[in-house]
């Protein structure tokens, strides 16, 4: 039988305002690519309007992942439709060769938000490829046991975000006391969790705020929910990405001429952004520019 997992490394990140960075492509990025960024957000009362006036921000060569842990933020998108993306939900953003983006959404009539932000690098088919945006409610999402199938594959059941292959992210809760193992497929060496809400044993305790992430390898992650409130968390899982990570102000690329490439694009977007004008939406939104 294997071995559970141990935790090799663990950070609680850096604090800017309502948005905790729990990893970088800088720091953490480059031991658990294709992961390479993750954000931790909170938001209650003043706070949540300062959540929703982002600044609009470019990026390429990556794919954004957004879930909601508690609360939740609309959409409204002439592409997309209209909606909410609450917890089970999740905006999926590739943004491939260029976007500008960060006020897509806008913060629902809820009291508190939670989430988190995740920057998967892409493999170099897509990093400069068409940008694909999608918002999917938590209605349209699928669950394995306590687990909701953000991206990847889990237990026979397919998310349907268009993410590529090999990598598996999922969002848990465990009620006070039960307990989880997740198996991750052939090859998924790269493992790590971040928790939001309450406490896990994971051979050792996990606090909420804290990412942690495994030794190498593909055996199994045993986590029970400590304490007397659910645990709430977030599980990633991967083939390695095997390219050395070429950053920009806001792009991960996997060279030096794709990030050229890609930043060219972003200027380019930058122009026609201006040219634009106001593409405010009624309910306050401005879609993603691509």
């Amino acid at each position: 039988m294997n071995t559970p997992r141990r935790i090799a490394r663990r950070t609680r990140g850096h604090g800017h305002g309502p948005i905790t960075r729990l990893m970088s492509p800088s720091d953490l990025g480059h031991i658990v690519k294709p992961f390479v960024f993750l954000d931790i957000f909170e938001a209650g009362g003043a706070t949540l309007q300062a959540l929703g006036s982002m600044p609009l921000h470019p990026h390429s060569g990556i794919a954004t992942v957004t879930v909601f842990t508690e609360g939740g933020m609309r959409f409204n998108d002439p592409q997309a439709g209209t909606g909410t993306i609450a917890y089970g939900g999740v905006e999926w953003m590739r943004a491939g060769g260029g976007v500008w983006h960060g006020k897509e959404m806008t913060p629902d009539a809820v009291p508190h938000i939670q989430g988190f932000q995740l920057w998967l690098a892409l493999p170099p088919e897509l990093e400069n490829g068409e940008p694909v945006s999608r918002y999917i409610e938590a209605a349209d999402m699928p669950a394995a046991g306590p687990a909701h199938v953000i991206v990847g594959s889990h237990e026979g059941v397919q998310s349907p975000v268009p993410a590529p292959e090999g990598i598996n992210y999922l969002l848990v809760t465990l009620a006070p006391g039960a307990r989880w193992t997740y198996h991750p497929p052939a090859g998924h060496t790269v493992g790590w969790l971040a928790l939001a809400r309450g406490a896990l044993d994971a051979g050792t305790p996990v606090s909420a705020g804290e990412m942690v992430v495994f030794e190498p390898g593909e055996a199994p992650v045993e986590l029970s929910a400590a304490g007397s409130e659910p645990a709430v968390f977030v599980l990633g899982s991967a083939v390695p990405h095997p390219h050395t990570l070429h950053l920009g102000s806001y792009s991960v690329h996997t060279s030096g001429a794709a990030l050229e490439q890609g930043e060219r694009r972003i200027a380019e977007l930058a122009r026609k952004l201006r040219e634009a004008g106001d593409r405010r939406t009624s309910a306050g939104t401005i879609p993603v520019f691509r």
